[in-house]
């Protein structure tokens, strides 16, 4: 669970590059692209530029290298060439990748064309319901405090977590100890310490929380078909803080995509 100096120095470098494959998407992603496509070339540019892998490819038996969840997919999309991105739609697109031993992972949403303000509005409260979350990590701070964060701003401005998945702890596994609910109460849980590196991923739905599985037995999507968004990060706790492993560079705090 702890990572030593020598490992969160892999894994900040396994972050880097997976920064850099949404740098190369956020001149790719547009309408007209199958999300076949985006998989495919996500792929490319992991193993060809990056010299990396493509954590999730076969992770669970899973087939492809990215999710690609749509409007109402909460997530788990799965890639299809019959899957075209359209004006309006809102896209999460998460994305794993190994690097010396260790896997980074983060998603970001994507917003092709004109959107519709609410659907802008969930997509920038669930960004800054993650970051309200990330600012609770530091040595002697709890799980409960990163959930209640994330859980309140959420329900302050309308909207509902959904509570059957979580982030994870991260390192040379994709999913490692501990669980982190996007939920919860201040104070309580698991005692963060230094060394330690997770995944904080709300996922945010405009109507109910509620989800329901597809046959694929990979995409989740809302029971209610309201549309839901999700941004996630790779966090390390530092000995007075955070430090962001997945940050694009350079960054702003908060970049959206009309394409």
């Amino acid at each position: 669970m702890i990572k030593t100096p020598a490992q969160l120095a892999v894994m900040r470098e396994a972050g880097r590059l997976l920064a850099q494959v949404f740098d190369m998407l956020d001149g790719f992603v547009a309408a007209g692209r199958s999300t076949l496509e985006l998989d495919s070339t996500v792929e490319a540019f992991i193993r060809n530029d990056l010299k990396a892998r493509p954590a999730s490819l076969g992770q669970y038996d899973y087939p492809f290298c990215i999710n690609t969840s749509i409007n109402e997919v909460v997530c788990h999309g799965m890639p299809s060439a019959k899957q075209f991105l359209k004006d309006g739609d809102i896209i999460n697109i998460d994305i794993t990748l190994e690097k010396g031993g260790f896997i980074a992972d983060s998603s970001k949403m994507y917003m092709i064309g004109n959107v519709t303000p609410k659907a802008r509005r969930l997509v920038d409260m669930t960004f800054e319901a993650m970051w309200a979350g990330i600012r609770q990590v530091k040595p002697g701070a709890r799980l409960g405090d990163i959930g209640h964060a994330i859980q309140s701003h959420a329900q302050a401005n309308g909207y509902s977590v959904v509570r059957e998945y979580c982030g994870h702890g991260i390192g040379r596994q994709m999913h490692e100890e501990p669980q982190i609910l996007h939920f919860g109460r201040p104070g309580t849980g698991l005692e963060l310490r230094q060394g330690m590196v997770f995944t904080i991923e709300p996922m945010l739905n405009q109507g109910s929380a509620k989800t329901r599985s597809l046959k694929d037995g990979w995409t989740v999507v809302t029971k209610d078909n309201s549309l839901s968004a999700q941004w996630e990060h790779t966090v390390a706790v530092t000995a007075d803080g955070f430090e962001v492993l997945t940050l694009q560079t350079p960054h702003t705090l908060h970049t959206l995509h009309t394409l």
